[in-house]
């Protein structure tokens, strides 16, 4: 397992509150919810879709379940349904989830957070998909448990996340851009900033094995996102 400092008075209280953190992490949701005017694919969508693709169709068949954790406005629900996956796209935003119903009638949208019981209400899947979610998350070990339970044994976690490394840290401090991109004035904006060290040390506390990384976006030590590939045991 990766070796990272954590607090481990906060793992514990984590680990024996969960009910609390669901209300709590619920209503800070509510608070910072993203609003969606439109069904189209994002900025970002154009360098994570085509690596998304090529882990998906090497790992999965057509008619696998795929839960598409926190869709948004559903496009990537739909571009995953258009390649014969059994898709649902869950998300907390209201107005996401309206436009992704209205906008893509084929798939099924539910309007859920991260931190509920998915797994209870929806059953097991063969993957999970999550694109630029866990950098707004405020529990990111409940949100990682709920993916680890939603999966089959056996299944697939697919999590997107701004990349960070030294390199492109440096990069953005000597170009005089470090207060754009850790931005504090952005409403409901990220809060967790993830290298692919701690995004494994997170994974691996919970039960994830054989996690292995893709960098996309832009050359390797300046990637603009990473996306780990991780396995829920057999």
């Amino acid at each position: 397992m990766s070796s990272i400092l954590v607090s481990t008075d906060a793992v514990k209280w984590t680990h024996t509150h969960p009910d609390l953190i669901r209300k709590l992490a619920v209503m800070k949701d509510n608070l910072s919810e993203y609003s969606y005017t439109s069904a189209e694919p994002t900025w970002s969508n154009r360098y994570l879709w085509p690596a998304l693709k090529e882990i998906l169709k090497v790992r999965l068949k057509a008619g696998n379940r795929i839960m598409d954790l926190g869709c948004g406005n559903g496009a990537t629900s739909a571009m995953l349904a258009e390649f014969g996956f059994s898709v649902i796209g869950l998300d907390t935003s209201t107005t996401g989830i309206r436009v992704a119903t209205e906008s893509y009638p084929a798939v099924r949208f539910v309007e859920r957070s991260a931190y509920d019981d998915l797994s209870d209400e929806f059953g097991e899947f063969d993957a999970v998909v999550s694109l630029e979610v866990i950098e707004h998350c405020y529990w990111p070990r409940l949100f990682a448990k709920t993916v680890f339970s939603s999966l089959r044994p056996g299944g697939l976690a697919v999590i997107s996340t701004p990349f960070h490394g030294y390199w492109k840290n440096l990069a953005l401090a000597l170009t005089g851009k470090f207060d754009a991109h850790w931005s504090p004035l952005w409403d409901g904006g990220h809060i967790k900033f993830w290298s692919e060290h701690t995004l494994q040390a997170l994974l691996e506390e919970i039960g994830f094995v054989n996690i292995n990384f893709k960098r996309v976006g832009r050359v390797s030590p300046f990637a603009k996102s990473m996306i780990a590939i991780a396995w829920k045991p057999i």
